[in-house]
């Protein structure tokens, strides 16, 4: 799947966990909440002159309270999905972060998260002030299929990072295919505007250093988020630096045809996230959403760079962050 992130999600890019800094909601209504108190307080068996007036005021009272009283109280602690958690595992086919914010299994680093919230709140007032509108226009304007080669042929100029980072993971058969597909692609596919190597089920795959350095051993790291690039972790920063080097785009010289490829690029990846535009504006805590699903999303990149080549599942390309060469900075190597 082409679905690639940007700005602020821009990753996923997607979990949902209730907001954190708000309190979480209550398991059960307040009807439940009594009955079962008064489950526990009529423990003391009635006496037998009244047990036809309890029967009969048993079998007219609600179902609800009935299952109140015949099944124990949920544990300490536990609560109801709230409904952006229904929306992830709708999403994920997964199970969705608990509502103090954190994965299952795994908690959620992210000790810089006030400030990490005040770098989301700008990177949304720039998504929905230029780059969504933008994404909107272009898929108004440009037909699907050339949509369809846009991304093409961005994918393959992607293949260098990957090649090489599948190298430095010591996985020397996925780099042939990687080489394979990007051969194929740049000469069949005229360019990388066509994929004649997907209807040759030559995997598809998507490597950058962040991911290198997460096989490496390098597995938790803080989240951050950074200005324009989104959602990221500190080793994911670092990441950035050995993905520069490899860059095809950045090695144009030419400033306007560089950061016209840039620009486009951006573009054809926010375009590919319009389709979670509504839940993300309809999510409890919108922050919490973007942060969550995109760690669970990295994690499982790198995890499953770890498994055996034929144990190994799709990658997770929609959530994967904004490459290096996507956007337009001042070309340092020249």
């Amino acid at each position: 799947m082409n679905v690639i992130r940007t700005l602020p999600l821009l990753i996923l890019a997607l979990a949902l966990s209730a907001c954190a800094g708000k309190p979480a909601r209550d398991s059960a209504p307040a009807s439940v909440a009594v009955d079962t108190a008064a489950a526990s307080t009529d423990a003391v068996p009635a006496a037998p002159v009244a047990a036809d007036a309890d029967a009969t005021a048993a079998s007219a009272s609600p179902p609800v309270a009935a299952a109140s009283v015949g099944t124990p109280p949920p544990a300490t602690g536990e609560t109801a999905p709230t409904n952006a958690e229904d929306d992830f595992a709708a999403l994920y086919g997964g199970p969705a972060p608990s509502v103090d914010g954190t994965e299952p299994n795994r908690a959620t680093y992210d000790p810089w998260e006030p400030l990490n919230r005040r770098v989301h709140s700008f990177n949304n007032v720039v998504d929905r002030a230029v780059a969504r509108p933008l994404a909107t226009a272009y898929t108004h304007v440009v037909p699907r299929f050339a949509r369809t080669g846009v991304s093409n042929f961005f994918n393959n100029l992607r293949a260098p990072v990957t090649i090489t980072n599948q190298l430095l993971q010591g996985r020397p058969d996925d780099a042939w295919d990687s080489l394979g597909r990007f051969l194929m692609n740049s000469t069949l596919g005229v360019g990388g505007l066509f994929d004649p190597a997907s209807k040759a089920l030559v995997p598809s795959r998507k490597e950058d250093f962040g991911q290198t350095l997460g096989a490496w051993g390098w597995r938790r790291s803080r989240y951050v988020e950074l200005p324009f690039f989104g959602p990221r972790t500190v080793r994911d920063v670092f990441g950035l630096a050995g993905d520069m080097p490899l860059s095809p785009i950045r090695t144009i010289e030419e400033d306007k045809v560089r950061i016209g490829l840039q620009g486009l690029q951006l573009v054809d990846m926010r375009s590919q996230l319009l389709a979670i535009d509504d839940m993300r504006d309809n999510a409890v805590d919108e922050y919490t959403l973007v942060r969550d699903a995109w760690l669970q999303r990295r994690n499982y990149q790198i995890e499953n760079d770890l498994r055996g080549k034929h144990a190994r599942g799709k990658d997770a390309d929609d959530t994967a962050p904004i490459p290096i060469d996507a956007m337009p900075m001042p070309n340092w190597g020249n």
